[in-house]
């Protein structure tokens, strides 16, 4: 319960050289962010880590609430193509990774169909 004055819950979904962010606690809209240069590969959704991360975390702090304290994301991340036959261990760390070094202090991942908010809090919660 206390956990819930310092963080917010938020759903990013990675899609070929864009980031889509919605924040689940305050019941925001959804934001997008494309990167200035392409960080998916022929290869991999996010070939390019250097690229993408900056980019995530400038959508990240856009739709976090301003404050005098800052409230750390915990973050659901759903990367939307190139995911046939479900995630590597490399992808998984790279989700991961990415989010971590954006401002995440907590990480859930989900391959699959489109979430509900409250299902994206309950990710989150038993991540």
């Amino acid at each position: 319960m206390i956990k819930k004055l310092f963080t917010n819950d938020l759903y990013v979904k990675v899609g070929e050289n864009i980031f889509e962010a919605k924040n689940i606690s305050t019941n925001g809209d959804w934001e997008s962010i494309s990167s200035e240069f392409p960080f998916t590969t022929e290869r991999l959704l996010v070939g390019t880590f250097s690229t993408a991360e900056p980019t995530l975390a400038k959508l990240i702090k856009r739709i976090l609430p301003k404050a005098l304290f800052a409230k750390r994301p915990q973050i659901l991340v759903h990367p939307t193509s190139r995911v046939e036959g479900g995630l590597s261990e490399v992808e998984d760390r790279i989700f991961r990774e990415l989010a971590l070094g954006a401002g995440a202090i907590k990480v859930a991942l989900h391959v699959g169909s489109e979430l509900t908010d409250g299902e994206v809090v309950e990710m989150i919660k038993n991540a």
